[in-house]
């Protein structure tokens, strides 16, 4: 085990919007990428049946039509589709069909024979596979989620008027856990953050979704240490206790940084032994 003091990094956000249908989530999705990168840059992994063609006067966004079975296998390789393309941020357009789709883990699991609480533990594993795509990707990741709608009577002009609201998100339970961000939106495409560690939206009022959103975001998200610094930490240092102690302070990083570190130990190994060429021989060899 190791104590390293914090470190704020870069991130990529992982952000959730989720209300009922005709709560705006494909649209609002589309201008909250359009303050993280240009449209050019942004792709839509599609399950809602062509959504996200309907919004193309926006921009040059790319579209991903995912066509069931969605298996978390499925959406696993659409997301790399997208990284391999060279986009930046990635919308799923929805989740929900991973867990409660055609082919998704509730149908996969119904059809397994066996004990259903054995099945579980080979479904678990699959679904979370697809989480950690989600957490580990380089790209930002806004994600929808269908919300099982309700309707509630609203008094307008004297009137008792039914109206649509959005209850519990269509997804294993717990998997707002895992984004940074989580947007509520209603039907009349109002937002409000019920889970927000940027502290950028939590305890604000309700409002509209627009580009500023996402630029409030990508500045957030760009606040930390960038990782182009932290490679030149570790190009430039001068010992192999120094090298350890980065890899334990940007965990994050890791996995980008530690062929470099590699490289850079032996550099130093090489130096070491070189060194102690020269005092031996008492002169510098050619």
């Amino acid at each position: 085990m190791e104590i390293r003091k914090a470190a704020r990094k870069q991130a990529k956000i992982k952000l959730a919007l989720q209300g009922p249908s005709g709560s705006g989530k494909t649209y609002s999705a589309l201008l909250l990428a359009a303050g993280l990168s240009e449209y050019s840059r942004i792709a839509v992994i599609d399950t809602e049946n062509h959504s996200a063609d309907l919004y193309a006067h926006l921009g040059d966004y790319s579209v991903l039509q995912l066509q069931k079975p969605f298996s978390p296998e499925r959406y696993i390789e659409a997301i790399s589709t997208c990284e391999q393309a060279g986009m930046e941020v990635i919308i799923i357009d929805s989740i929900t069909h991973e867990w409660e789709g055609s082919g998704g883990i509730l149908d996969i699991h119904g059809n397994m024979p066996g004990n259903s609480f054995t099945n579980w533990a080979k479904m678990t594993p699959r679904h979370n596979a697809f989480v950690q795509k989600i957490l580990e990707s380089d790209c930002h990741i806004i994600s929808t989620i269908r919300t099982k709608t309700d309707y509630t009577l609203s008094d307008k002009n004297g009137k008792m008027v039914p109206e649509k609201v959005g209850l519990k998100g269509i997804t294993r339970d717990g998997m707002d856990y895992e984004f940074t961000i989580v947007f509520d939106l209603d039907i009349k495409h109002f937002a409000t953050a019920s889970k927000d560690r940027t502290g950028l939206f939590m305890d604000k009022p309700a409002y509209v979704i627009s580009e500023k959103t996402g630029e409030r975001i990508l500045q957030w998200c760009n606040a930390g240490i960038p990782l182009e610094e932290v490679i030149k930490q570790v190009q430039q240092s001068t010992d192999i206790v120094e090298l350890r102690n980065l890899l334990i302070k940007y965990p994050e990083y890791r996995k980008k940084i530690e062929p470099l570190a590699i490289a850079r130990k032996e550099e130093l190994n090489a130096q070491i032994i070189n060194t102690t060429k020269i005092g031996n021989n008492g002169t510098e060899k050619s």
